[in-house]
Order: structure tokens, then sequence, then C-alpha cells
């Protein structure tokens, strides 16, 4: 298995971090090749946190092997996609080809949901529309040039964008569970239709709050999918968007994570929703239920250490202790 770091740019926003920290906790996971990527979260009004990008054109700039990529990118449907793709092949240009770009439609409901949507000029049922033809703009502007595009929202014609990205394809892979997140489920890694749209569309899958067998089921559907509609998916990627808290007294740990994870969130999370989206305990605990993932598949998991305390000290342990033995 494959492992990451999501860095917790919303702690900045609650008061759990500085910028500066993130930074640091970056310089560490470079350092350990314990680790191969780092991650952050994205969103615009909703969950609002440092911008991904420009977090991730930081940590770009000051590391050399680790891939980077948003967890996921919520904002996307709202992003120029032109603008994006410009900034996003400017970040492969600067990382020199480790970007991988997770899109998703910012799942959620409610007022906020609405409000952030109407300020952006979007209609939230168009998110889901507008995510894809995003992405089909995208490749548009990297792979052709002077060449028009006409989709539903978005037309143009007359331009080519530079750089291009250094990767070729440059990867864009598509999130799912955004909407069992809402309703706090945990037996599978997106709907029928949701996990058909990455079989068909994207170059790999990021998914979260997920069993271990629902992983493999959903995981399977995909690859089928993309081989039903004749792609090659020999090389495509996943990465399962989780947490850790390592700790021997496991009460502490659950304690520990959902304290953390409340206040990040602006929740008050029930075990079993904390379970379905945290590896915590001593070594062996962590050890024992990373491997359930593997047996299922899972080939990458990137962790957001969900702690009140020493997110280093966490880390130091993950990769010394936890890791290594999965």
């Amino acid at each position: 298995m494959k492992f990451g770091i999501t860095l917790s740019n919303r702690g900045v926003i609650v008061g759990l971090c500085t910028p500066r920290s993130l930074l640091e906790l970056a310089d560490a996971v470079e350092a350990r090749p314990a680790f191969d990527s780092i991650w952050c979260g994205d969103a615009l009004f909703v969950n609002r946190r440092l911008d991904a990008l420009t977090l991730l054109s930081a940590v770009a700039g000051r590391t050399e092997r680790v891939l980077l990529g948003p967890a996921c990118m919520g904002s996307y449907a709202l992003r120029d996609p032109l603008v994006f793709a410009y900034e996003w092949a400017s970040l492969d240009v600067i990382s020199n080809g480790r970007t991988r770009m997770v899109a998703c439609s910012g799942g959620g409901a409610g007022p906020l949901w609405e409000a952030e949507s109407a300020a952006m000029g979007v209609k939230p049922e168009d998110r889901r529309k507008r995510m894809i033809e995003n992405i089909h703009v995208m490749r548009h502007l990297w792979t052709k040039d002077n060449e028009p595009f006409e989709g539903q929202f978005v037309k143009f014609s007359g331009i080519t964008l530079e750089p291009k990205p250094v990767q070729k394809p440059c990867p864009i892979w598509l999130a799912t569970n955004a909407e069992r997140l809402s309703h706090g489920q945990a037996d599978s890694g997106g709907s029928e239709f949701a996990l058909r749209r990455v079989g068909r569309v994207a170059d790999g899958w990021m998914t979260h709050s997920v069993s271990p067998e629902g992983f493999r089921n959903s995981w399977d559907f995909i690859l089928n999918t993309g081989r039903e509609h004749g792609r090659d998916m020999s090389g495509f990627d996943h990465v399962l968007y989780h947490h850790i808290n390592v700790n021997e007294d496991k009460d502490a740990a659950l304690a520990d994570s959902k304290k953390f994870l409340d206040l990040y969130y602006g929740a008050n999370y029930s075990k079993e929703r904390l379970e379905a989206w945290l590896t915590y305990g001593s070594p062996k605990d962590c050890i024992a239920h990373l491997k359930r993932f593997k047996d299922n598949g899972c080939k990458r998991v990137t962790f957001r250490i969900s702690t009140m305390g020493d997110p280093m000290a966490q880390l130091h342990r993950a990769a010394e202790e936890v890791l290594p033995f999965v």
C-alpha cells in the first residue's frame, strides 16, 4: 500500500493550526519514505478553509517527490474551468508533473449549499453536470491549440492555453461519497450512477467513509464499467481519504478524534460515523484495520491526523509503528 497525509487546511480557520505548521508537516511527509503524497481539502463558502490550490502550490515549491492533490476539489464546479485549467497546468509545471486533480461537486445540502451556489451563479442541480463539463474543458485546453469548444455551459474558440501540464495526460480523478457523507452511511463507495461516471470519465477515484468490503465492491464496479466502455483500466488509480489516531488507549483515541472532527466540521459525530472514516487505537489495532482494506484491494490511503494534540508526534508514530507493517 501507499500512504499520504491530508493537510488540515480548515484547521487554520478554526484555530487548530497555522499555515506555517501545515508547511512544516508537509516537510516532514516529504522526508519520510513511508509517505508518497500530500493532499488538502477544498471548499469555498461551505466548510471554509485555506484555498487548496494556493496551499498545494506552496507545498510544491518545497517538495520534490510527493504527489499533490485536493481531497477533494469541492469548489470545482463553481470555478471558471478556463482559468482553473491554466492554474492547474501551472501547478503541474511547478511540481514537475506530480499533481492528481480530484474533481467533485462539493456534496451538500441546506442553506449554505444554496447560498454558495447562488453567490457563484450556479444552480445547485447543475453542479454535477458542470463538474463533468469542466473536466472536458480542461482536457480540451491541455491537449489542443486554437480549437473551439462548445458545451452546455461553456463555449469558446480562438484560444490556446500555455503552459500545458508536464504530464500527458494530466490525470483528473473523481470523488464519490459526498451524498453518503451527509446521510452518515458507511456501506459502499458511492451510488451506482456516480461509480459508473468514475469508470467512464475519470483517470482515478477518491472515496471515504466506506467499509473494506464496500470498497472492494465499488472498486470492482468501477473497473468493470471502464472495461465495458473499452477503456484500459490497468493504470487506473485510487485513494481512500481517511483519518488516523494512534493511541494505546482506544477509547481515548476515539474521544480525541471526535473532539477534533466535531470542531473541524462543526458537527457532532456519532461513534458509528467516526468509525466509518477513522483508523484508531494501538499500533496493532491500526495495522489490523488497515490490512482489511489492503485485503480488499485498497492500494492507497491518505490520512488526516485527527488529534487535538501534536500532529507531528502522530505522524511519527504512524510512519514508524503502523505503516511499515501493513
